[in-house]
This record gives structure tokens, sequence and C-alpha cells, in this order.
């Protein structure tokens, strides 16, 4: 069965997502912007249906359920890859993606 991929994306002080069962880390990567990290994307091998965990960072604290099926859905770890660096592109603005270790995702 090939897998499907997902980003989860956290942003600094706003938001993050949890890492689940049925969701396995393949790659991270932080983004930043004019030096300053802004983001942490995470490729996800996504191996059932999930929902997937997403945590604002300021009171109230709400946490949200997100089922997996309303996530963009990569048939490669290299569409996904893809899909970060038209993100991230745009005219000649100071952004890079600099790639991190997957398992630092559960201490971002």
């Amino acid at each position: 069965m090939q897998h499907q991929y997902v980003i989860l994306t956290d942003k600094d002080g706003q938001f993050r997502t949890e890492l689940c069962e049925g969701l396995i880390p393949v790659e991270s990567y932080d983004y930043l912007f004019y030096g300053k990290r802004r983001a942490r994307f995470v490729i996800a091998g996504l191996l059932h249906p999930v929902r997937v965990t997403l945590i604002e960072e300021t009171p109230p604290f709400v946490r949200n359920l997100v089922p997996s099926k309303f996530l963009p859905c990569f048939t490669s770890v290299q569409a996904a890859r893809d899909e970060l660096q038209q993100l991230i592109s745009f005219g000649h603005i100071d952004a890079q993606l600099c790639r991190v270790d997957a398992s630092a995702k559960a201490t971002s």
C-alpha cells in the first residue's frame, strides 16, 4: 500500500499541530523569513485517516481536531517538498527552508 503524505504546520506563537497514531514524521523544515524562524513544517506519512490536533498557543488555548481528509495530500515526499518550496517562494523575499531532525517535532 502506497502512503500519502501531508504537511503539518507549527506557527510560532500562534498554533501547533501534534503527531498522532497514523502519522509518521518523515522530514521537518524550519521556515526562516529574513533569518528568523516563523514556522516549522513537518512532512508526515499518513498511514490511515486520522484527526490532527491543532492547538492555539494563546489563551484560551483552543484544541481542534481536524480530519485528515481536509488536509492536502501528496503522493510522494518530493511532491510535498515541491509544495513547501512553492509556498515560500514569492518575488525576491529572503525566505528559506532549513531541514531539521524530524524527531524534533515533539519538542518544537
